[in-house]
């Protein structure tokens, strides 16, 4: 049988450990552009002028980005730099507003997800001048289309 002190040093250690486990954490998403390792300058250099100006949680989430990048096929490192381009050139609306349709999509039922999906394919496989003449139709509808 464990001893009342000891089990008050084990519950002690243990929350000792998750406050520097948050503190390390909450320190890494503190770092400034400088402070980023060449690795991680190089994929997230899109964002080099704004890093600085980031919340904490949006730097965490893109070094996890940066972390997670080097596991990636050449494909999905495309389209990480890709996204980070795109991103990094929105305004703070279009940010938000393109947080609130992620937000709406990750809502949506696997079967509206598909359904969705498969309606966007086949948007993408139109002619240029008949997505213009739909988004010009209705433009609530394709608003940030393509």
């Amino acid at each position: 049988m464990v001893s009342f002190q000891a089990r008050l040093k084990l519950a002690v250690v243990c929350s000792l450990a998750l406050l520097f486990s948050h503190v390390a954490l909450a320190d890494e998403a503190m770092v400034t552009w400088a402070e980023l390792n060449d690795a991680q300058r190089q994929v997230l250099n899109p964002l080099a002028s704004e890093w600085d100006t980031l919340r904490p949680w949006q730097r965490e989430k893109m070094l996890d980005i940066a972390r997670d990048y080097p596991k990636m096929d050449a494909d999905k490192q495309a389209l990480v730099q890709k996204r980070l381009d795109n991103w990094s050139r929105m305004t703070p609306y279009e940010r938000e507003n393109a947080r609130r349709r992620h937000q709406q999509f990750q809502s949506l039922s696997p079967e509206q997800k598909a359904e969705l999906r498969k309606k966007w394919k086949e948007y993408q496989k139109l002619p240029e001048s008949e997505r213009a003449r739909l988004r010009a139709e209705s433009p609530d509808v394709y608003k940030d289309a393509d």
